[in-house]
């Protein structure tokens, strides 16, 4: 992105910071800036009829959301929630369709941000068809781990829960189950050590 666009941005942002716990939007609201992540982490969730919650996406350090408005002028599709203290950068729509007016071809990061998510939608939902909770729970154990073997989860085990898409129960047992085979093992409350990366990969597979 053009430095001058950037300047501009940054010009007509706000700073605002949310407790560990609260909302920055929920479903429905009427939806005018779009978010970028400067420091802590972001669950992007959907509520079913029957009150479940299904995380969508955890946004950290630079993640952007929140767009969708700025394109369709529709309300939230979907809750924004602080995991951990946040801080984050509110763009106003207006001025955000201001630059692409002036600089169209930053449409194209747009489309690209649209499309990684699509594709990581259609991955979930073959996910949810084709692979079992223990195999979905070990995938996302992988995704949030990254390159560490040690590495604390950025949420609730009831927010694991609604990452994979299951029960929490359902994915306790799943954890359980890896630690009894050696696979992973705990290191406090919400540390994990994976022991065994070669076997969870496998399992996430199957």
């Amino acid at each position: 992105m053009p430095p001058e666009v950037l300047e501009s941005l940054r010009n007509q942002a706000t700073v605002q910071s949310f407790t560990k716990g609260s909302d920055l939007f929920t479903e429905g609201d009427t939806a005018t800036e779009l978010f970028v992540v400067v420091e802590g982490r972001i669950a992007i969730a959907t509520q079913a009829s029957d009150g479940r919650e299904t995380l969508v996406a955890v946004m950290e350090t630079g993640g952007l959301f929140g767009e969708l408005g700025a394109f369709d002028d529709q309300p939230r599709s979907a809750d924004a929630r602080a995991l951990v203290d946040s801080q984050v950068i509110a763009i106003p729509y207006e001025a955000v369709r201001r630059e692409f007016e002036q600089h169209p071809e930053l449409l194209w990061l747009i489309v690209r941000l649209l499309a990684q998510r699509l594709r990581a939608t259609d991955e979930a939902l073959a996910d949810s068809v084709f692979l079992d909770v223990p195999a979905r729970t070990a995938k996302r154990l992988l995704e949030l781990a990254g390159e560490r073997d040690e590495f604390q989860l950025p949420m609730t085990q009831e927010d694991l829960a609604g990452l994979v898409g299951a029960s929490r129960e359902r994915v306790n047992k799943a954890l359980a189950m890896f630690t009894r085979l050696g696979w992973i093992d705990t290191v406090g409350r919400a540390n994990y050590r994976i022991l065994d990366r070669e076997s969870l990969a496998q399992r996430a597979e199957q």
